[in-house]
């Protein structure tokens, strides 16, 4: 079975390949990519190349530059996909194009065997006999989550473990998710931020854009931004401007006001 991930978070391609081969070793990998520039060039490539399509693609949602349903308006996709998000608002559309699956971040591992299975058991088959409704069910899931309270960090050559009420935002940074705590400590966060984002009571911290999520406590001030965003000036200062993205304006309101 050869497959295509894409995916703009490297920390998220390492442990989607790691969980891949340890579910089935027999997987071929064939490349990684991060965007739809690069994803739609890549296929193109590969097909003018003799090559047949890949068996599977995984596929994240929000890319750097924009959501990867664009890559099927540019070009003929005929691989089954299995899609990768933090967010279940997109189920319906993604099961427009493709797809026998849809996978919430972080990726359990029982989750990513059930879809492989599902790939094996429907080949041949259409994305039509995929029970729609009993996958939407379970999306919506419970209000009953227990969520992180802690993270286990690395200071040097001993280990430290920081209370999420300590932290003021995390964000990214080449790459990699950082986050800073009240009395301005960096620390790497061994996770994507859409893991952070699954994983952290929304109630506390909000993504106010691909790079960042803040807490309440981080904002300081919030100002009218070109393009109808918002520019916030945020605690501990981060060396970068922190707007929160025209869609999530909103949102970002409702959540600050609670």
């Amino acid at each position: 079975m050869n497959a295509l991930i894409v995916e703009d978070e490297e920390l998220a391609v390492r442990k989607l390949k790691k969980l891949l081969l340890d579910v089935d070793s027999s997987i071929h990998i064939l490349a990684a990519t991060a965007g739809i520039e690069e994803t739609v060039d890549w296929l193109h490539q590969h097909k003018a190349a003799g090559n047949p399509p890949p068996d599977l693609l995984f596929m994240d949602i929000e890319l750097a530059d924009g959501q990867s349903f664009e890559i099927f308006d540019r070009t003929d996709v005929s691989s089954t996909v299995v899609f990768t998000t933090s967010y279940d608002e997109y189920a319906l559309k993604a099961f427009k194009v493709n797809s026998i699956d849809y996978l919430l971040k972080p990726i359990q591992r029982e989750d990513l065997a059930r879809s492989l299975k599902k790939f094996n058991d429907l080949k041949g088959a259409t994305p039509a006999t995929i029970d729609l409704k009993k996958l939407l069910e379970g999306l919506q899931g419970t209000n009953t989550k227990d969520y992180r309270k802690r993270f286990l960090v690395h200071q040097g050559q001993r280990m430290l473990s920081i209370e999420v009420r300590d932290i003021a935002y995390f964000y990214t940074e080449d790459r990699f998710s950082f986050f800073r705590t009240w009395t301005n400590q960096k620390f790497l966060a061994d996770y994507t931020l859409d893991e952070l984002e699954k994983s952290l009571e929304p109630g506390s911290f909000y993504r106010i854009n691909r790079g960042v999520m803040v807490s309440h406590g981080a904002v300081q001030q919030i100002q009218p931004y070109f393009g109808n965003r918002l520019s916030l000036t945020i605690h501990p200062p981060l060396d970068r401007e922190s707007l929160v993205s025209r869609e999530k304006v909103s949102d970002f309101k409702v959540w600050m006001g609670r």
